[in-house]
């Protein structure tokens, strides 16, 4: 189906292939995590070290984003399908290697395949969404990626640990490659495409050249000053509550990071519905940020005060939506500035600012909260959020006069209303 005909399509299901495309991804990331709680247990309870445990994340995401860095060039040269064919198989099928061995460069020769996996369809996905779908449902379709991957983790995530206590590791393995020989079934019947070439730089005075860092740079940063926070909260907010509450406090720490989680795949989706009604992203960017930065000022302030616990569910459900929010929004503004040529190249910036942010803030956070506790590291969270919210309002004044549009999502949009 050629791009005219796409977008002529009047529901985003009709879009051929994405159907399978969301089967697959949510398969996927099913099998992902599935594993994903269960290794570093694995490894404890056959004689591991601490260490090792937590090197099975550690290289994992570091496969992750070095992985993220080639995928484009991987999508331009061999195309979408088997790129999400294999790496939908490399995040669980690997799996089963555990138990031939669990010696250490056995577990992290494993994890590190599976990461190679996790990078590419990370890029891939979001990507081909966006090769897949009519532009002005592009908001729709991100939104339904982040549902469908949003419910497989909330799905997967406690199967894991339930299996394990009672049939074994072995069997959570087996079940993970099972889930990914699904998503790689399914992934098979996603259309033959490949991401378009780089276009060379125009010698064409009337169509000037911006650099893709520039167009990138502040959406890219909103999501990562977003993720940085995340990640202090995925990582400290549970044993901060213990401190508070040594009964109860970890069960409520794993009830607000489901609150988190389910705040954020639905806000995400109705970011998405409202960015195509009004034809352009970024309306929601600004405000969200404040949001999500006043979750994380109660959250301080429920930590030095006291005050009931009732109150980080507000939190919860302002950093949360406010986090899907940013999701969306920084992802269709990259999509809405750069050439269709750099789909995939906006994809892979993305993920690396998404994935590394939470890295980052979790590593950093975690200094801060060894030097100063963990109202602290919440606080510092605050904080790059508001600089995060300081280059979004500055992008907004100055954004338009250097944003050029040359066969973007923008001008394509454009040309869609006035064929109508």
């Amino acid at each position: 189906m050629s791009r005219g005909e796409i977008e002529k399509l009047e529901s985003i299901w009709q879009a051929p292939g994405f159907l399978p495309t969301m089967i697959a991804v949510g398969a996927a990331f099913g099998a992902w995590a599935l594993l994903l709680p269960v290794l570093p247990v694995a490894v404890l309870d056959s004689g591991g070290s601490a260490t090792l445990a937590g090197m099975t994340t550690g290289i994992f995401m570091l496969a992750t984003v070095i992985t993220q860095i080639f995928t484009p060039l991987m999508l331009r040269v061999v195309g979408y399908r088997p790129v999400m064919v294999v790496s939908a198989l490399l995040l669980g099928v690997p799996a089963l290697g555990h138990m031939i061995s669990m010696q250490p460069w056995a577990v992290l020769l494993f994890c590190a395949i599976r990461g190679i996996g996790f990078g590419a369809i990370t890029v891939a996905e979001s990507a081909l969404v966006a090769e897949l779908v009519p532009a002005r449902f592009l908001g729709k379709g991100t939104g339904l990626l982040g549902v469908f991957v949003g419910v497989a983790q909330m799905l997967f995530l406690p199967v894991g640990l339930m299996i394990a206590p009672q049939f074994g590791y072995h069997a959570v393995y087996v079940v993970g490659a099972v889930i990914a020989l699904i998503a790689g079934v399914m992934a098979l019947r996603i259309p033959a495409l490949q991401a378009d070439p780089v276009e060379p730089r125009s010698t064409d005075s009337a169509t000037p050249h911006t650099p893709m860092w520039k167009l990138v740079a502040v959406p890219a940063l909103a999501l990562a000053t977003l993720s940085m926070s995340y990640g202090v909260i995925t990582s400290f907010l549970p044993s901060a509550m213990r401190e508070m509450d040594a009964t109860i406090g970890v069960t409520l720490g794993g009830i607000i990071l489901s609150v988190v989680g389910v705040a954020s795949m639905i806000v995400r989706y109705v970011v998405g519905i409202r960015s195509d009604q009004r034809g352009e992203p970024g309306a929601t960017m600004i405000p969200a940020q404040f949001a999500g930065c006043v979750g994380m000022v109660i959250i301080v302030v429920v930590m030095l005060t006291g005050a009931s616990v009732w109150w980080l569910l507000v939190a919860a459900i302002l950093y949360g939506g406010a986090f899907g929010a940013v999701q969306n929004e920084s992802l269709l503004s990259m999509f809405h500035r750069l050439p269709r040529s750099q789909l995939s190249n906006a994809s892979a910036v993305w993920n690396i600012f998404f994935d590394g942010g939470t890295g980052l803030g979790s590593t950093v956070f975690g200094v801060v909260v060894a030097a100063s506790g963990y109202p602290g590291a919440f606080a510092a969270g605050a904080l790059v959020i508001i600089i995060g919210i300081g280059m979004t309002v500055l992008d907004r004044a100055l954004g338009r006069h250097r944003v050029t549009e040359h066969n973007n999502m923008a001008t394509r949009l454009k040309a869609v209303h006035r064929r109508k």
